[in-house]
Order: C-alpha cells, then structure tokens, then sequence
C-alpha cells in the first residue's frame, strides 16, 4: 500500500493544492522566473538536489529562501571562499570543561546541519571542501571523531556558480557533478520583468510569501513522488535516452561528432525521479512523455561531456540533449 492510499479523505487534495500554491506564493516575492521555481521544486520533491547557475544579481539567493519559507523550513546560506575549510562547513570538536574539571570533546555542527542549504559560488572553494558537502549530500549525514551525526530531514542543497569570472577557480568534477539531480540556469529577467522588478525594489514595501506546507508534509510529499506510476514503455524510453548520449553506441550524428564522454545510470534514475515531480506538480500520479522530455535538458546537461571539436564550434550541451531528444524513438503507447 502506497502513501496515497492511506492518506484520509481530502487530505491529499488538501497536501497536493498546497503544492500547486508554492509557485503563487514565491510569485509575491521573486518576478518571473516560473520556470527555474518550478525545476527547484522538482528538486526538492525528487529529494535530489540541485545545481544553479547565473550572473550574479538574479535573486538566486532571494529565490531559494522564499522556497524554504514557504515550506517552513530552515535556511542557511554559506559563501565558499578559496581559504573555507570542511571543518568550516561540516563542524568541528571543541574541548569542553564541566563543572567537575573533567574535560572531554563535544562536536559543534557547522552550517550544513540545516534543511536548506545555500552553496554559494561552490566552485571557489578547494576541492577537499567540495568533497565534504558532496558526501554530505549523498549519506545524509556527517562522520567526525569516529561518530556519524544525521542531517536534518529534509535536506535539500543548492549549490550556484557563476558562469563568469572564472579564473582562480576550481570547477566541479564531472563525477561530483553526477550528484546534482539538475543543472538549473537562471536567465536575465524579460524587459517587462526588469520593470517589475526595480519598481518592487526600490520601495520600503516588502512581500513575505506565506507558509503553505511543513516539514512534515514535505517528507510525505517526497514519498508520494516516488509512487507515481510510470509505464515499462517511459522506462524503456528514458533507457534509450540515456544511452544514445553515450558516443560509442549511438546513432546520432550530434552524439558521435560533438561528446568525448555521455550519461551515466544515474541520469536515468534522475531522470525518472524528476518527471514523476513534475507529474506530482501538475496533480497527475502517472508519468506522461512530457515529463520526461521536459526534465531531460536540466537532468542531461551536466552530465555530457564535449569534445574540442564542440567547444571550437561553440555547440553546447543543451543543444546535444535536444538532438537526443528529437532523435530517440519514442514510446510506442504515444505514437498515434
């Protein structure tokens, strides 16, 4: 029996209409940008986590607070500096006193015990201090002095970059960043939008987004993902995807003229995962083909890498992945 049938009468319409409201409520606070909200919350439903990049000035850190609020849950936000250190992430020992003289370590946790965590710029940090948050994001937990301290539940990681300025700095391994469900991007606003958003601005009116869901509700709500249905059809196909970004097996002249190294297995898993959220997000408890394909650039992007005959013609990894995309046999259930 799954999460949605034991649920009471009207309490999953109740738990799924405040999902549908997040969006709404993040509208008061962020303009624009339904998309990259949508994706984060993709993110956050799949238990994954995610991966933004943007100039700086887009409201990353304004968007991924008002996620966190209107899901009451706690938020932390840590600049990564070329001199942090793990202990300055993770936490440390400290030699404690009591009252009886008798000293012994207590360990202090650091910043990433916390629900929400914002990695800001993670690329400017040593690799020694990207190793720590990426084993924190995969075990959900912390090991220091022999013991292992649990993360807080949820625990949901956006870490950004900046796609300029990058001299001094030190790029996610391909392999590191395999653990990011989603590379999200973040675009410049419309000019419409950039109205919108200096007259909010510059006023001493400030809009706080309601709390629609706890962290309770989210756990549940995480579960309830990973029993939306999906048919053997979308699996075979989210299979051939993934396979034909691999250069020594596919068919696509995209694949074997532009990608030095493709997709791994979890990129089907991620895949999967993202389009039962999204099918979640949109009320629906079975995986349509949409799911998938609207998933697959965010899911993909990351994960392909190109060769110099690419970089010289400036093709990029969202071009590939729609090659892919438009190239794969689709589902039989949905050729009519």
């Amino acid at each position: 029996m799954n999460d949605s049938e034991t649920l009471k009468e009207g309490e999953l319409d109740s738990l799924l209409s405040s999902l549908s409201h997040v969006k709404d409520e993040m509208s008061r606070v962020i303009v624009g940008q339904d998309r990259v909200i949508e994706q984060l919350q993709i993110g956050l439903l799949s238990g994954g986590h995610c991966l933004l990049e943007g100039v700086p000035g887009l409201a990353k850190t304004m968007m991924v607070h008002a996620l966190a609020d209107c899901m009451h849950l706690d938020f932390k936000r840590v600049q990564f500096t070329p001199d942090m250190m793990p202990s300055d992430l993770v936490g440390s020992e400290i030699l404690q006193q009591d009252i009886d003289n008798s000293r012994n370590f207590e360990f202090k946790p650091g910043p990433v015990f916390t629900q929400v965590l914002l990695a800001d710029e993670i690329n400017r940090t040593p690799p020694k201090t990207q190793a720590a948050l990426l084993e924190a994001m995969q075990e959900r937990s912390v090991s220091f002095g022999g013991n292992t301290h649990a993360l807080p539940k949820p625990f949901f990681v956006l870490a950004t970059q900046n796609p300029l300025e990058q001299a001094g700095t030190y790029p996610l391994p391909e392999a590191q960043l395999d653990r990011f469900l989603m590379l999200v991007k973040v675009d410049y606003p419309s000019a419409s939008e950039e109205i919108d958003i200096l007259k909010r601005t510059t006023t001493n009116a400030k809009a706080e987004p309601e709390r629609l869901l706890s962290a309770e509700q989210l756990l549940l709500l995480q579960r309830l993902t990973r029993d939306v249905e999906i048919s053997d059809a979308l699996i075979a196909y989210t299979a051939r995807v993934v396979r034909a970004t691999r250069e020594k097996n596919s068919h696509i002249g995209a694949v074997r003229d532009y990608v030095r190294w493709g997709a791994g297995p979890r990129a089907g898993q991620s895949l999967i995962l993202a389009a039962k959220a999204s099918a979640l997000l949109n009320g629906r408890f079975s995986v349509m083909e949409t799911d998938l394909t609207d998933a697959a650039v965010p899911v993909l992007r990351h994960r392909i890498l190109l060769n110099f005959h690419a970089q010289a013609e400036s093709i990029t990894t969202d071009e590939v992945v729609k090659a892919v995309i438009n190239a794969v046999d689709r589902p039989r259930s949905a050729i009519g």
